[in-house]
């Protein structure tokens, strides 16, 4: 940012924080909670809403502040989501949700590229909404734009489909529970299904209360199985950019070469967050309840940092580009979902 345009980039900047604060308190109405609707979907819309109703009407010396929230807040959010996990949950779960998640995730992705040329989306698009649906729904597509460097409408349209099929999962699950169409698992094994298939942590929390409410005990595991998969996000950004430097390289000189890989060091530094929390989590010389205190607050300053991102990347996005990007991308999603509910399910069964 340079010094004389310091003020206006400030003034997107304080544009996007106005609106995360409303998405905070919207995420608090009742009938939002109960569709488990994060403050970070919540700032998307919000966002949107803006990008197709005030948009034109405000400076365009905002943009570069909007903007700054949708790269480098974002990279800090996801580096600083690492405090929501540790390594001891990967031991704790045990070995066949691990790899459950490894086999659910990897599938994911490819079968996405694969349906993605099929239907002619274009790889950017594919690469995102795979992304989200393989991994952990909203916050892996924003993990992922800074790898994939895509437009903002495309980062808003996947997680659209991320918003539309992790929420119908959220219910789907339970009535699949109760009519029995699950008796085939252990309740672990429900616990592990869950977590690895469904989108978004809050699905996966929403979808296992219920499950319990039932008269099940999965929540706690399926929570924890996800949280392993939120893991896997580092590496497979790594690979990600491993593999799009490739392309672009073949792209321009013809064959592979050389070319300037961009290590997406924000998912190391993830990885370097979650080792400190496990270790702060294993100290015995920190009181219980400070640590909870410190923590609950990282997270809650992580989560409007996201928010932030969320909201800046729906002001760049209008209901044009959606237009634009068409049914397809959504055809997609819905694809890659069918697999994680059947062949999630089959995975599951076994290893099981």
């Amino acid at each position: 940012m340079f010094k004389e345009n310091k003020g206006e980039v400030m003034h997107g900047i304080l544009l996007i924080v106005l609106f995360s604060f409303s998405a905070f308190y919207i995420a608090d109405f009742e009938f939002v909670r109960q569709l488990s609707f994060s403050p970070l979907i919540v700032g998307i819309i919000l966002g949107m809403l803006y990008a197709n109703s005030l948009r034109n009407k405000l400076p365009e010396t905002w943009v570069p502040g909007i903007r700054f929230c949708s790269k480098q807040i974002l990279r800090t959010g996801v580096v600083l989501y690492g405090f929501k996990l540790t390594f001891q949950q990967v031991l704790a779960i045990g070995l066949p949700a691990v790899t459950a998640d490894l086999i659910i995730v990897a599938g994911t992705l490819v079968l996405g590229l694969l349906l993605g040329r099929l239907l002619k989306i274009d790889g950017q698009t594919a690469l995102m909404t795979s992304t989200g649906s393989a991994i952990c729904g909203a916050a892996a597509v924003l993990g992922a734009e800074p790898v994939v460097r895509c437009e903002a409408h495309k980062t808003a349209v996947a997680v659209s489909t991320v918003v539309i099929f992790g929420t119908l999962s959220m219910f789907l699950y339970p009535i699949m529970y109760r009519a029995g169409w699950l008796d085939g698992l252990s309740d672990q094994a429900i616990a592990v299904y869950i977590g690895s298939t469904l989108h978004e942590v809050a699905h996966v929390v929403g979808a296992g209360n219920a499950i319990d409410a039932s008269g099940g005990n999965v929540a706690d595991a399926a929570t924890i199985t996800k949280m392993i998969r939120v893991m896997m996000l580092a590496p497979v950004l790594v690979i990600m950019s491993l593999c799009l430097s490739r392309k672009t390289s073949k792209e321009k000189k013809g064959h592979a070469g050389k070319s300037k890989i961009t290590i997406p060091w924000f998912a190391f530094y993830f990885l370097v967050v979650i080792g400190i929390n496990s270790l702060l989590q294993s100290a015995t010389f920190i009181p219980k309840e400070t640590l909870q205190a410190g923590t609950d607050f990282i997270n809650n300053v992580d989560t409007f940092l996201l928010t932030m991102a969320m909201t800046a990347l729906g002001a760049e996005t209008s209901f044009d580009k959606f237009k634009q990007a068409g049914a397809k991308p959504f055809y997609l999603a819905g694809t890659l979902y069918l697999w994680l509910v059947f062949g999630g399910y089959a995975v599951v069964k076994i290893l099981f």
